[in-house]
């Protein structure tokens, strides 16, 4: 399985830590975004670049990390075949996979801060879609 994991400058932390948390479960992933807080990125750049590669199907799941999680859930879902949801708890988390089939996260590390960010990582990828009432 392949994920796409972006950030901006705000969201590095978070970042790397989703990372990990995807690379212990066997995921391949391809990182984007600043090396460092001081290299600014433009949240919406970066958005592109995962929106893009989940829709072109070079990554099953997508997760964006900025400050609040907000600019890069907007950004992405502009693209036809997202579903892109902000994550700010463990509930939102469950939802965004079992009713919305949610397949980019998003996150605000300002927000909830990196250790949150895995645990609803976590939470998220072990949701399955319910289906049923929810296609479509």
């Amino acid at each position: 399985m392949k994920a796409i994991v972006g950030s901006d400058h705000a969201g590095i932390n978070g970042r790397k830590d989703a990372i990990e948390v995807l690379h212990n479960r066997g995921w391949d992933v391809d990182e984007r975004g600043p090396k460092t807080a001081e290299e600014k990125a433009d949240y919406p750049d970066v958005a592109h670049q995962i929106a893009t590669a989940v829709t072109a199907g070079e990554a099953e799941l997508g997760v964006l990390v900025c400050g609040t999680g907000q600019g890069m859930a907007m950004t992405a879902n502009r693209y036809s075949g997202v579903r892109a949801a902000v994550i700010t708890d463990e509930f939102t988390a469950e939802m965004a996979r079992a009713h919305n089939n949610a397949n980019i996260a998003c996150f605000g590390e300002r927000v909830i801060g990196p250790e949150k960010i895995v645990a609803h990582l976590q939470t998220f990828l072990d949701t399955p879609f319910e289906g049923g009432r929810h296609e479509g």
